[in-house]
């Protein structure tokens, strides 16, 4: 079978930076649903009607992968609204009640990414927003999606997140 969306694609790969660092790996065959909300819309176009056993070394432009970088989704808010014992790198889904920033989207994770007595800065682009990324990507089976997965857009219960490795 061709990769014809929507369809499901069961994918391995190992996901680099520009710089040719190691970001992350899927090691297992993994299932994804193409023409839905499960893979970055480089790897959708790479993949449209390929066959199983297709291989393949994409470099993929921030539009391609996890968007640009947006200023605009970086805020300060005061400490005192997360939770004691925040880090750096602590997500939340959506801002903090009693969040002062006007504009900000109420449906983001935001990351924290920078500590000060008074306050933290919230990211809410994903980690790897603005970045030239290269993957090495296999496809191991393509099938049919049933009703549910393209109604939902997705594969199982939620798309699968690709979690940089941190240094």
């Amino acid at each position: 079978m061709h990769v014809n969306a929507p369809c499901v694609v069961s994918l391995t790969w190992r996901l680099f930076d520009g710089q040719h660092q190691l970001l992350g790996e899927l090691t297992e065959p993994t299932e994804f649903l193409c023409g839905g909300d499960d893979l970055m819309p480089g790897i959708e176009t790479a993949l449209e009607g390929q066959v199983a056993g297709w291989q393949a070394q994409l470099v993929l432009e921030p539009p391609q992968a996890f968007g640009d970088y947006n200023p605009a989704l970086v805020c300060f808010e005061e400490r005192s609204l997360l939770p004691a014992g925040v880090e750096e790198g602590m997500a939340f889904d959506g801002l903090p009640a009693g969040a002062r920033t006007p504009g900000m989207p109420g449906d983001v994770l935001y990351r924290v990414t920078e500590l000060y007595p008074s306050h933290v800065v919230l990211d809410g682009n994903h980690p790897l927003a603005g970045m030239q990324l290269r993957i090495e990507l296999s496809l191991h089976a393509v099938r049919a999606a049933d009703e549910e997965e393209r109604a939902s857009g997705t594969v199982g219960d939620a798309p699968v997140q690709v979690v940089p490795i941190l240094r």
